[in-house]
């Protein structure tokens, strides 16, 4: 591209936005994989239910560090070939998928946990300057488009990795045994292709797409002040954030409460279905406890590909409902679906549990960000994209430091109750949402 850039942005074809959002399904494939099994794999190595919130601190606590960093960093890059956010898809990439080769061979409690610390400070670095790479390229009213593309390629990433531990056994006769490990041999392998997808998908986006250079006359200014340390960008970030859009805050507030929700069923999902519908136990009755967590992420799959369809449509209830009405009525079905997961004894229903999940989840990784993206300027959208996650990760770190004495003293280590109280977390999101967020008309 012309580094005349004047600010007027085109309208890009759908192959062109294809092209820019297909990344989003390699990072989703392997984070899913993570948010799947990662709880399996701790109980698989010995950890107890009240420890799992703790082991998963290095989601949030990566999340919190290192977004807001990359962020300002890739407001301030420009590589004459790989342009402004491209840069770091390309060394998170690399980073992420030699991590995912890694981590099923962990032995012990500790290893596994060290390497969910790198395999998440590497995603992030990859995943947070993608949210500000749509919108940097696309104009305001592309923008609901670019980012239901993305949750489409989400959705789907997540219904086939859903879907690989089981289909392993079933297609290709890939053993559930652990073969000397403690990781079954299906779940191993998962992690091995999710690895190779990974790094696959981001390099079609680094490779088949492009970017504005930035439309800020003193950007190259800027960049040459990335260089002189993080003294600079801590005084920025800590700046920005004081400043916050008034639009911003409010759609903080809402993801603030939403996300607690989202973490529980991530923490306790698989392993509550596994145990307390299936009947299984990680020490005793092993295979019925696996094949619990096979039909849990099977379901799953089902909420994924919910996702990956109903982000077809959001335009369309956009359009009907406005972008605040759409994300409420979508977080209120999806808290129905959690709350409803508690009250279900015949494991088919929970595919109906998790379709109101998908629908929720196509809107929570679209929604708020279109709404964010048109109050911001353009020249710390990579800043403010990562300051918005600590809104997402905040939640995470307050849950992993104390929902484990919660679930211990007062839910008795109840796994689906705490799901059931994620559920109620999103239902108060929908109720803030409709009360506090202001709809922009375009």
């Amino acid at each position: 591209m012309s580094t005349t850039y004047t600010g007027v942005k085109h309208s890009l074809s759908f192959w062109q936005i294809w092209n820019m959002c297909f990344g989003f399904f390699g990072i989703q494939f392997g984070w899913s994989l993570q948010m799947g099994n990662m709880s399996a794999i701790y109980e698989y190595l010995g950890a107890s239910p009240e420890q799992i919130p703790g082991l998963w601190l290095a989601a949030p606590m990566t999340g919190l560090l290192v977004q807001p960093i990359i962020g300002y960093l890739s407001d301030r890059t420009w590589h004459p070939r790989l342009g402004r956010r491209r840069p770091f898809f390309l060394v998170g990439a690399i980073l992420s998928s030699l991590t995912l080769f890694i981590m099923p061979n962990a032995s012990v409690i500790w290893m596994a946990a060290g390497m969910l610390w790198i395999l998440d400070s590497s995603i992030n670095i990859t995943m947070e300057p993608f949210r500000a790479f749509v919108a940097d390229n696309l104009d305001e009213q592309q923008r609901p488009y670019g980012f239901a593309m993305q949750s489409m390629f989400i959705g789907l990433a997540s219904f086939i990795a859903g879907y690989l531990p089981q289909k392993l056994v079933e297609w290709f006769g890939v053993s559930r045994d652990k073969a000397g490990g403690a990781i079954p041999q299906n779940i191993m392998l998962s992690f091995y292709i999710g690895g190779f997808v990974f790094l696959v998908a981001v390099l079609y986006t680094v490779f088949r797409s492009k970017e504005y250079p930035p439309s800020d006359l003193n950007w190259r200014e800027k960049v040459k002040e990335s260089n002189k340390g993080f003294g600079g960008g801590i005084k920025e970030i800590t700046s920005s954030i004081l400043q916050m859009p008034a639009q911003m805050k409010r759609l903080a507030l809402v993801n603030f409460i939403t996300w607690p929700g989202l973490f529980l069923m991530w923490f306790y999902y698989s392993t509550g279905v596994a145990a307390e519908i299936f009947g299984g136990d990680v020490k005793g009755n092993s295979e019925l406890y696996t094949r619990g967590l096979e039909y849990a992420n099977t379901t799953s799959a089902i909420l994924n590909l919910v996702t990956f369809a109903f982000s077809f449509s959001l335009p369309f209830w956009v359009k009907k409902m406005g972008k605040k009405y759409t994300h409420t009525t979508c977080l209120l079905l999806g808290g129905l679906g959690l709350i409803a997961v508690n009250h279900i004894h015949e494991p088919a229903y929970l595919y109906v549990a998790m379709g109101l999940v998908g629908i929720a989840w196509a809107s929570i990784l679209s929604m708020p960000y279109s709404m964010l993206a048109g109050c911001l300027p353009a020249d710390k959208m990579g800043i403010y994209m990562g300051v918005f996650n600590f809104f997402i990760v905040l939640p995470e770190i307050i849950a992993s430091l104390f929902f484990g004495k919660i679930m211990n003293n007062f839910l008795h280590n109840d796994r689906l109750l705490a799901v059931q109280v994620g559920g109620c977390m999103l239902c108060i999101a929908a109720l803030v949402c409709a009360l506090v967020v202001k709809e922009k008309k375009d």
